[in-house]
């Protein structure tokens, strides 16, 4: 049997550490403030984070056409 669906891809959270300087921790802060107060939720920066760097990343095209080479010419060696 063929189903139209694809085997879903791994959606195992993977947990990443970093430190940042205070005006980017300050910046961060001030935004999770903006979205509390244009959306009506309060959501910590740690939370917001990783939809911001989704975000960035699609907005991308160098990074999406660089990535693409990068996977096509992995795929190439082996």
């Amino acid at each position: 049997m063929t189903l139209r669906l694809d085997r879903l891809p791994d959606r195992t959270p993977v947990r990443m550490s970093l430190s940042v300087d205070p005006d980017l921790a300050s910046a961060l802060s001030d935004y999770a403030e903006i979205y509390r107060q244009t959306y009506g939720a309060e959501e910590k920066p740690e939370v917001l984070i990783p939809a911001m760097l989704e975000s960035f990343l699609a907005g991308d095209a160098g990074f999406k056409r660089a990535r693409r080479a990068l996977h096509s010419n992995a795929s190439k060696e082996t």
